[in-house]
């Protein structure tokens, strides 16, 4: 039997499909399983043992469907459930399924406040589009296989951060997913302890001025490092305090403790860290319930629709440092 599963980005929604692709592998005797995605996230798959190919694409499937016609899939699972998806599976033409976005039930939340979320993770339901393949859960969590020639990142720190250091992840996609940087300096000020920044380009300079206000305990690791060089870091951290953004979902694969932080959007979503069942790690989520603007996106904004921030400004410094473990 030959599977094609559908995920073209991004990083956080490609390693919460990973569970999906583990129980296929091992519990589907002989089957050969491919997976479809952009080309700038193919990192996030490649040490994945139970992946027989990654298709990749820049912008259109096009580029690949020559490629993809040859393969002769029995089964596709769209967990994308898009556009681009859809005019993958009707060129194919084969048997296919695909996860429930709850696109109408998450207008209703965000618009009118009207509650018809289910009460179940994005993993759930992508294991739901596999239904037909009758697969179950193995309850044992995320994937995310670090490379072994990259183990040696944290050597790279300064002396006095490689034994104990407390990793924060500043980024994120959106900026009303973001925790303000004049509240991560307060933080920082008040652990005073070593503390790693991680994020990407775009954090570089929001990591130099926490850095820089905060002094010798803060190291600002923005831009410096690649995914999977940021990922060995926050293996080797004793504690994860994350925005939601695909770094945190890396966090739950590696069964790291961790910290959300949440603004515009909301737990009920569906897409908390997701650690497995008998994890002895901890996942903190700290949120200000009761704002009758939030949530006000299911993505997020440049700036505050309302202009005031109260998502995140009111999430206090002492209140995240009350949840870091000593």
């Amino acid at each position: 039997m030959k599977v094609l599963i559908i995920r073209f980005s991004s990083i956080g929604d490609i390693v919460l499909t990973t569970p999906v692709i583990r129980c296929i592998k091992k519990q589907i005797t002989d089957v050969t399983l491919h997976y479809l995605t952009k080309a700038k996230f193919k990192s996030v798959l490649e040490q994945n043992p139970y992946l027989d190919k990654i298709i990749t694409i820049n912008k259109n499937v096009d580029e690949v469907m020559g490629e993809l016609k040859k393969e002769q899939y029995d089964l596709i699972i769209d967990l994308h459930n898009n556009l681009r998806s859809w005019q993958t599976v009707l060129t194919l033409g084969c048997s296919s399924q695909a996860f429930n976005k709850l696109t109408l039930r998450k207008w209703l939340r965000i618009c009118f406040k009207i509650d018809y979320l289910p009460s179940i993770h994005i993993v759930d339901r992508y294991m739901d589009a596999a239904k037909s393949l009758e697969i179950t859960n193995d309850g044992t969590g995320l994937d995310f296989f670090l490379d072994p020639a990259k183990e040696d990142t944290s050597l790279s720190l300064p002396k006095s951060f490689q034994n104990d250091y407390l990793a924060i992840v500043i980024g994120g996609q959106h900026k009303t997913k973001i925790y303000p940087p004049e509240q991560l300096i307060e933080f920082c000020k008040l652990y005073g302890k070593p503390v790693v920044l991680l994020g990407g380009p775009d954090d570089v300079e929001a990591g130099e001025r926490i850095a820089v206000e905060c002094g010798s305990y803060v190291y600002n690791g923005c831009g410096r490092y690649s995914l999977m060089e940021s990922s060995w870091l926050l293996k080797m951290a004793k504690q994860v305090i994350t925005n939601d953004t695909g770094l945190m979902h890396i966090a739950a694969a590696l069964n790291k403790d961790i910290i959300s932080i949440w603004g515009n959007t909301i737990p009920e979503f569906g897409m908390t860290p997701y650690l497995p069942e008998n994890s002895h790690s901890d996942s903190e989520i700290l949120e200000i319930k009761g704002l009758k603007c939030r949530p006000c996106s299911k993505i997020g904004f440049k700036k505050c629709p309302k202009g005031h921030f109260k998502c995140m400004k009111e999430i206090k410094p002492q209140m995240l440092l009350n949840e870091v473990k000593a």
